[in-house]
């Protein structure tokens, strides 16, 4: 399964290993991955995409752009 932008994927590796974000932009080799709270809009982690894990869940970004959203949007991943 490929990874694409609106895509949710769960970090394989790093800091945040085990968690749930939302993939904003994908390139050939990295994505750049927001989760909210530690990730904001304003400065977003790009990560290898060998790192990540795509969830079959596609979020609207037109509906996440605010780091509230996104945080609503990935409740019942990271908590729930």
């Amino acid at each position: 399964m490929d990874i694409c932008a609106g895509n949710i994927v769960r970090s394989g590796a790093g800091r945040d290993k085990g968690r749930y974000m939302l993939a904003l932009e994908v390139s050939e080799k990295f994505a750049l991955v927001v989760d909210g709270k530690e990730r904001k809009l304003c400065k977003p982690k790009r990560k290898n995409l060998k790192h990540l894990h795509p969830t079959k869940e596609l979020a609207d970004l037109e509906n996440t752009k605010t780091d509230a959203a996104i945080r609503r949007l990935l409740w019942k991943w990271n908590y729930g």
